[in-house]
């Protein structure tokens, strides 16, 4: 049995109300919290990448013993740092976790975190005792006044993989697909992505029914097998498009209970945004943490991991015997509440901050903003240096 151990989550310490941002932009209101299920959107200081993100999700949940035994971290992202070193290898020794570990990154657009995980799993089927570090760390930008800015976020989640998990088990049998399609895409050249929305919303829901159809057959599950089924969202209503049709010959029972704990897992995105590699696991977290669902030991989860681009899978878990006992969801519900809400020209001048591209010593200070544990504190001839705050 091998499946997530530990899982949390962390998002900036700054968000915009998207109330107020389409009210700016005058826009209704409606169009972005009903339209397609947005209430806030994280916004990132400079003082806060893939990499201080990673580390802040995962600090939390490693004990001594982890960074004793973890020997595989693995980093899914599409926001990377830079085109040849890992941002594995600072999270690495930020992290502290023992020298005699492979590091590296996982790039393939929202699927990355997912590819890892599926990794780790195969890893420590063959390692027996250790256990492995996934991340997925992203920043989404389309750029302030265009279409796709609502849906801009930011945030990282982090996963203990082991054989003996606390939270839930993985099961073996899984469904890929894979198509060279665009979507959705980001030249090196471009610090914002390219997207064909409708193009991409349509290639979500053809690869879920796919995979789905092709799951079912190899598992012989039904949808009535499942008590929840959690999704990649780039926004809350994503998901729904996919799975609504296939509910259509279901039972009211089956339908009442996808549909609730559907919802359940839609509000950490619903406050953050698109976290890209990281968004199906807010998710399932989102789901887990809250008090209203009706989840309980060996329940099966089913779960969607879709990338642009595009490769998709849907896998399954089946939620463990005391699995409410190891979840952080207080402190994770104080991350969100405690945050800090911009003005428009905070929100603005903050997007629009470059990093230095030149020689010499530059020292980052966003403390007014930034009060995140792991921060990028200085560029040093074009070094990236962090530092954890005491």
């Amino acid at each position: 049995m091998i499946g997530i151990d530990k899982i949390n989550f962390f998002t900036p310490n700054t968000y915009i109300d998207l109330v107020k941002l389409a009210k700016h932009r005058g826009i209704d209101p409606d169009k972005f919290t009903v339209g397609i299920g947005q209430s806030k959107m994280a916004v990132p200081t400079i003082t806060q990448d893939t990499v201080s993100m990673g580390a802040n999700a995962a600090f939390p949940i490693l004990d001594k013993e982890d960074l004793e035994k973890i020997e595989l971290v693995v980093v899914g992202t599409e926001s990377g740092i830079d085109e040849s070193k890992s941002s594995a290898a600072f999270i690495h020794q930020l992290l502290e976790i023992q020298p005699f570990a492979k590091s590296f990154e996982i790039k393939q657009a929202c699927y990355g975190a997912t590819a890892g995980l599926m990794m780790a799993r195969d890893y420590i089927k063959t390692h027996p005792g250790k256990k492995a570090l996934v991340i997925g760390s992203d920043i989404s930008r389309y750029g302030l006044n265009t279409s796709g800015e609502v849906t801009q976020g930011a945030g990282a989640i982090a996963m203990v993989i082991s054989e003996k998990p606390k939270i839930l088990a993985i099961e073996d049998t899984s469904v890929s697909m894979t198509e060279n399609i665009f979507d959705f895409w980001r030249p090196n050249y471009s610090d914002t992505a390219i997207v064909d929305g409708k193009f991409s919303n349509e290639a979500y829901v053809k690869f879920f029914n796919q995979l789905w159809e092709e799951f079912s057959k190899q598992t012989n599950y039904s949808l009535s097998d499942f008590k929840a089924f959690c999704f990649h969202l780039p926004y809350t209503k994503m998901g729904k498009k996919a799975l609504l049709p296939l509910l259509e010959n279901e039972s009211e029972e089956t339908k009442e209970i996808l549909l609730k704990h559907y919802e359940l897992s839609t509000e950490y995105t619903r406050n953050i945004g698109n976290i890209y590699t990281g968004s199906l696991y807010l998710s399932l977290m989102s789901l887990l943490d809250s008090s209203e669902h009706s989840l309980k030991a060996n329940d099966l989860i089913g779960l969607f991991s879709y990338g642009s681009g595009a490769v998709a899978e849907i896998f399954s878990g089946r939620l463990v015997e005391g699995f409410e006992n190891h979840l952080v969801n207080s402190t994770r519900q104080e991350l969100i509440n405690e945050r800090q809400s911009l003005s428009i020209e905070a929100y603005e001048t903050i997007f629009n901050k470059e990093l230095p591209k030149t020689d010499g010593i530059h020292p980052l200070d966003e403390s007014e903003f930034d009060n995140a544990l792991f921060y990028l504190s200085s560029i040093s001839n074009h070094e990236r240096h962090y530092k954890k705050r005491q």
